[in-house]
């Protein structure tokens, strides 16, 4: 991802629709360009925003690849497990394609595919209906309010056993919104399709960027995966017949968000084998109270861990690469040094994206160690959390020191 892109002859509505996608910016192109006419400017430079994913409108194609070469498939993990660490590294380790929308089609297939092989899960619905005959339990404040003095038709409330849950509607519409990207491959559509018609009797949502909230639970648990997947889909991607009259498909992250998220969870998750608790956001204050009114400054943490109720080590997430000669922004352990006082001189950790050795650092006249911790996101998944887990071995190893040498290293 960088700050300049491919140029590109485009008509204004195809232009238009690829800035709004927010993938991209389209300025207009600076300096000769092949085959440009003079005068004209229906060539447009295509420069990143900042975000990752792809758009493609009916027969163009355009990708944003994170940092690093991180796979689209390694995307998928760290968005599925950032949201749920049930979702497993198994979940993405058959997708071997590069392109963004196989892979998702083909993962939301295959995990549909595995949570339905024995049967469409079915489960109670509470259902209002005006009916002809008594089903259920009759609504006795609808039924004189809408229908005084008639015995029938009659307004009542029942339980069904159905497919149409809320589960199978956030599969079907995950379905029909990977069926609606142009030029999906066949055979992923296929499978799609068949799936879209295993759930025909499921009610289609309408408002499928806020999903229904669902409960997970014994009988659901083999749904899980594919839950995740389709969730992600709903919530980041969006296909629809734009002005122009052509097809338009588009998926747009935030790695920075991403990462932090997903840092977040794989913590939390490392940190329960030890003593302690975890909290995600701890906010607290940098100055103490005051008495003219004004608002203090506030700190928020990605991650703080207590230990008997006391702070004991704090981590924060960065998504930025180090320069070429291995070092960070002196701001970050500003950043650092503040939260350490603030909360008792405990050790802090800066987590980087991208691969490196983890290097300690000890501050002048305190007793406040920050320490950088590389994490290669490209690594893969097994990998990664393995990482998670050495981190917070080292962390809490220099909890335990009596001694702190001037600098260190850890594996």
């Amino acid at each position: 991802m960088g700050t300049t892109g491919p140029v590109l002859q485009l008509d204004d509505n195809v232009r238009a629709t690829l800035d709004a996608t927010g993938l991209v910016t389209a300025k207009p192109a600076v300096g000769p360009v092949p085959g440009q006419i003079a005068g004209t400017s229906r060539y447009w430079e295509l420069v990143p925003s900042g975000l990752v994913g792809a758009v493609q409108i009916d027969d163009l194609l355009v990708e944003v690849r994170p940092k690093d070469k991180v796979p689209i498939a390694q995307l998928l993990f760290l968005l599925g497990y950032a949201h749920d660490p049930g979702f497993r590294p198994e979940n993405v380790d058959a997708t071997e394609t590069a392109d963004l929308w196989s892979v998702f089609g083909e993962t939301l297939a295959r995990l549909a595919e595995r949570a339905t092989q024995r049967g469409v899960l079915q489960g109670y619905v509470t259902l209002e209906e005006t009916l002809r005959t008594v089903r259920g339990r009759i609504r006795m404040s609808d039924q004189l309010t809408q229908r005084p003095g008639q015995s029938f038709p009659i307004e009542v409330t029942h339980d069904d056993f159905t497919i149409d849950i809320v589960e199978n509607r956030i599969l079907r519409a995950a379905a029909r919104r990977m069926l609606a990207v142009p030029r999906i491959p066949a055979e992923i559509r296929r499978r799609l399709m068949h799936l879209d018609h295993r759930l025909a009797d499921v009610a289609v949502l309408t408002n499928t960027r806020h999903s229904p909230s669902w409960t997970l639970g014994r009988m659901n648990q083999k749904y899980l995966p594919a839950l995740r997947i389709a969730e992600i889909i709903l919530r980041n991607m969006v296909a629809e017949t734009a002005p122009g009259r052509f097809s338009v498909a588009s998926f747009a992250v935030d790695m920075a968000r991403v990462f932090e998220d997903f840092t977040t969870t794989a913590l939390t998750e490392a940190l329960h084998r030890y003593p302690g608790r975890t909290t995600a956001q701890y906010s607290c204050h940098l100055d103490g109270p005051r008495t003219d009114g004004a608002p203090r400054i506030v700190m928020r943490p990605d991650i703080l861990h207590h230990i008997e109720d006391r702070p004991a080590l704090i981590f924060d997430a960065k998504y930025k690469a180090a320069t070429t000669g291995g070092s960070y922004a002196n701001a970050d352990y500003y950043q650092m040094l503040a939260y350490s006082t603030v909360l008792g001189c405990i050790p802090a950790w800066l987590l980087y994206a991208g691969p490196g050795l983890p290097r300690s650092r000890k501050v002048i006249g305190a007793t406040i160690f920050i320490t950088e911790y590389p994490i290669d996101i490209g690594r893969p998944p097994r990998e990664l959390l393995a990482r998670f887990d050495a981190l917070v071995g080292s962390a809490m190893a220099m909890i335990e020191q009596q001694h702190q040498p001037e600098v260190s290293r850890f594996d």
